[in-house]
């Protein structure tokens, strides 16, 4: 068993049988209504799971018994932000950020001898998933077997990758890893790996995850509690070390009504990243509760949970309730299964829900509320989700976008140009675009693919655009159709594609500006006019075809099978050895050097002395901004490929090459996109050398300043590192040679992987931010940090100084003791090291 020993355990008392209806028993479970605790009952149903997680793994020594009464008092401890450990049930992983995760482990199997200690003593303590679903390009579209030759393309662009994953999955315990084609990491959590209920060596408990997607929170919406991380985290979770969090505030979202007809889970979904971005969810768990919640599918809720992180809440999470039974069965579980959640849920910890019954007494930390029925269609940006616009609105807001100064809502298009049309050629085709053209990328939405209500209505809404006459805007390019890959998607991929590509290319003879009540989308057979509401499907109408179409046997047939489908990947030859054979000249795969060495002993604390500003940043910068994942030919990492023999056309993507730190350092503020203060607003991957006044890429600039001898700091506004949780968004800067990131806020799991690499995340005072300091980001800064680790507390004032004699004063954001300790090692990894080889001698 992957936890305490029962025997040992501190809450032994309260370990209990399960019995089965015809005799016998599924196992024991820890028993929280044995506690006979009225605090228990008064919990969000989501921090129940943090506590039986807490109180099955408590030894007094990673978990101890004031831990557990922490989260029984939440009510009161969490105002207070209380630290706890968390020590989930699994992890899950997807390849671009899992690689380098894996990566890690494999760096540390190779540290261990050289302190001595055993090195395959380096495995996963946890079941841990890989599933390669973010490798896929679409080169060939339209005909019968894109999805071969696309695959037999992705097998000669990745195959070094996929040769490290396959080694991985046979040199390291508890660890599987599914091919390519298996489909996307969110569906095969959901439909197959999803246990609900952990039975492992005849203990039952709560099944949870960290996953190296900030979407894993797709799994709430069965009950699953689990979030996304960085590649960091998820090695110390995957190596059964306790993960340091602050106990979360929950709030409550309370759901009435039902949906009306035409209203899809999207305007839902985005209705609510709205209103929570408004309340404030940032590092809380939301719960949903009420009447409502009974009328939303499985699917819906899943999508909900999927836009977790932007409405900025670690959780979305929804208890399990006979829904959640259903999608079960659906999917594929066995009656066993089922019947064992159904007898754990209730009698174990009071965490079955009826939704038509009086609610219990539950506490939140804030409350909001919604009626369903209220819910209008809309549309989001055009930059943020949380940006919401009405569709009864777009063509006004689009309009007042044109015309606003350049910002989230801005774009400041001169009058005469707004309506320029640009002539291209697109696969030796003509095309245009303006202002406003709806463009397609083929991309796989993580949000939509789990959902058959919208691929069916998307395929229904071609139906009938078809049957009315409506033909595609002839001057864009045919429709790709992308491969899809899973079972749930199969029957409606190619319907689905077709239909939203078709959709946008008639609504683009308009494009965004029109007004769907009062305009037509196009003209139909005998020149009738067509609007929108003329092809939008009912309600009734999709769900007859998903009742009809999403069957039992479709998931059996692809899940029994899964493992073996793909005969690229059974005959891919991998090493034998169980320390991983790095090979120098690889631009994919290559031994990281922040473990070269080290030593048992932890070093000094890292000191910041009139540091030169590398950028200086305003808000919402993405991890996509901080590691690109794009691709560009006059670029750093395009000079450095060239030097590997790497022609262009292999150039791949950064995202793809980030097992390999060379690209990971080069790619660091690769964006096109960001935009650096330094350079006077202007957007690119380049920035100032404050000393000499030069203009240089991003990489180039910090090479100068290490080679001259310099610390390093970034400043920033307002969410740094939203976005995706890659942990290279941490490495890169790290590598570069950062030592601080001074920001307005960040992004949580941003926030943990700069901790986890050991550069200090400090946060300004509220109400100022470096524009209101008059800070230009050419000063030199020192960071005034205690000289001994036991002065350092967590959030913790620090004063910050300039060269010129300005003085302010920040927080700092080593959130808990655990990571204090981790900074004093110089970051997560070395801490683990050493802490694990420590434990084996």
């Amino acid at each position: 068993m992957a936890n305490s020993s029962a025997t040992k355990h501190a809450f032994k008392s309260i370990l209990a049988s399960l019995p089965k209806p015809g005799g016998g028993e599924y196992g024991k479970f820890f028993s929280l209504p044995a506690l006979n605790d009225p605090r228990i009952d008064r919990l969000p149903y989501s921090i129940r799971v943090l506590l039986e997680s807490a109180i099955r793994h408590c030894d007094n020594f990673q978990v101890t018994e004031s831990d557990v009464e922490k989260i029984i008092d939440w009510e009161n401890t969490s105002p207070k932000l209380a630290e706890i450990p968390f020590k989930p049930a699994r992890c899950i992983l997807m390849d671009n950020t899992g690689v380098p995760a894996v990566v890690d482990l494999a760096a540390m199997r190779d540290m261990m001898p050289k302190l001595g200690c055993d090195p395959y003593k380096i495995n996963p303590l946890i079941p841990v998933d890989a599933v390669i679903d973010h490798a896929v390009r679409v080169d060939v579209a339209g005909t019968c077997d894109a999805l071969d030759r696309n695959e037999e393309l992705e097998f000669q662009r990745n195959k070094e990758r996929f040769a490290f994953l396959k080694w991985a999955s046979s040199a390291f315990r508890n660890m599987q890893v599914f091919p390519p084609g298996s489909g996307t990491v969110h569906q095969v959590n959901m439909e197959y790996l999803a246990r609900v209920v952990f039975n492992e060596d005849g203990i039952l408990y709560f099944d949870s995850v960290v996953g190296t997607d900030s979407h894993t929170t797709m799994a709430n919406s069965l009950g699953v509690a689990g979030w996304g991380v960085g590649g960091i985290e998820a090695v110390v979770a995957m190596l059964g070390q306790p993960m340091g969090m602050v106990l979360p505030g929950v709030v409550g979202f309370k759901l009435s009504g039902k949906l009306r007809d035409g209203v899809t889970t999207t305007d839902l979904v985005l209705t609510m990243t709205q209103m929570l971005r408004k309340h404030g969810a940032i590092g809380k768990f939301v719960e949903f509760y009420g009447v409502g919640v009974g009328e939303l599918s499985l699917p819906a809720r899943a999508t909900i949970a999927n836009m977790s992180p932007e409405y900025g809440a670690t959780m979305g999470f929804f208890p399990v309730d006979q829904v959640a039974l259903d999608y079960l069965k659906l999917t594929g579980r066995s009656d066993e299964t089922v019947s064992m959640i159904e007898a754990y849920l209730p009698r174990a910890n009071k965490m079955f829900v009826e939704h038509h019954e009086p609610e219990t007494e539950r506490v939140y930390s804030s409350y909001l509320e919604l009626d369903l029925s209220e819910v209008e269609p809309c549309v989001s940006g055009p930059k943020r989700p949380h940006d919401r616009v009405p569709l009864r609105e777009m063509k006004s807001d689009w309009h007042a976008c044109l015309d606003n100064e350049v910002g989230f809502k801005g774009y400041a298009v001169p009058k005469e140009q707004q309506g320029k049309v640009v002539k291209f050629d697109f696969h030796g085709r003509p095309a245009e675009i303006k202002h406003g053209s709806v463009v397609l990328a083929a991309i796989c939405s993580s949000t939509n693919t789990s959902n058959p209500s919208v691929m069916i209505g998307a395929g229904l809404v071609a139906k009938k655009a078809c049957e009315l006459g409506l033909e595609r805007a002839s001057r864009l390019s045919e429709p790709a159709r992308v491969p899809c890959r899973s079972c749930m998607a199969v029957p409606y991929a190619s319907a689905t594609l077709a239909t939203w590509m078709n959709l946008y290319q008639l609504l683009s003879q308009k494009m965004v500006d029109i007004d769907f009540e009062k305009e037509p989308i196009g003209v139909g057979k005998g020149g009738k006019e067509v609007f929108l509401r003329d092809i939008w499907p009912s309600n009734q109408e999709i769900d007859q075809v998903v009742e009809s179409s999403v069957q039992t046997h479709l998931f059996k047939k692809v899940y029994e099978s899964i493992m073996e489908r793909n005969h690229r990947w059974n005959e891919l030859p991998v090493p034998k050895e169980a320390l991983y054979p790095w090979d120098d000249k690889s631009t994919y795969i290559r031994k990281p050097t922040y473990l070269d060495g080290m030593s048992m002993s932890p070093p000094s604390l890292p000191k910041v002395t009139e540091a030169y500003c590398l950028l200086n940043l305003g808000d919402s910068i993405t991890t996509d901004h901080i590691s690109y994942s794009g691709r560009s030919r006059g670029h750093p990492c395009a000079k450095y490929l060239l030097e590997y023999g790497v022609e262009p056309k292999n150039f791949s993507s950064y995202g793809g090459r980030r097992g390999n730190n060379e690209i990971v350092m080069r790619g660091a503020f690769a964006n096109m996109r960001i935009v650096n203060k330094l350079l006077d607003g202007k957007a690119g991957p380049w920035t100032i050398h404050v000393p000499t006044g030069e203009k240089l890429y991003v990489f180039d600039a910090a090479m100068k300043y290490k080679s001259e001898g310099h610390d390093m700091v970034i400043i920033a506004g307002a969410e740094y590192g939203s976005g995706s949780s890659r942990d290279s968004a941490a490495k890169g800067p790290k590598l570069l040679g950062v030592k601080s990131v001074i920001a307005k806020s960040f992004e949580r799991i941003h926030r943990s992987n700069l901790v986890g690499m050991g550069i200090i995340p400090l946060c300004f005072k509220e109400g100022e931010d470096a524009d209101s300091l008059g800070l230009t980001g050419r000063e030199r800064y020192t960071i005034h940090l205690p000289t001994s680790i036991s002065e350092i507390n967590p959030g913790q004032d620090v004063t910050v100084t300039t060269h010129d004699g300005r003085s302010f004063t920040c927080i700092l954001r080593l959130d808990t003791q655990l990571e204090v300790a981790y900074f004093s090692h110089g970051g997560i990894l070395p801490y683990m090291v050493r802490n694990l080889a420590s434990q084996m001698k």
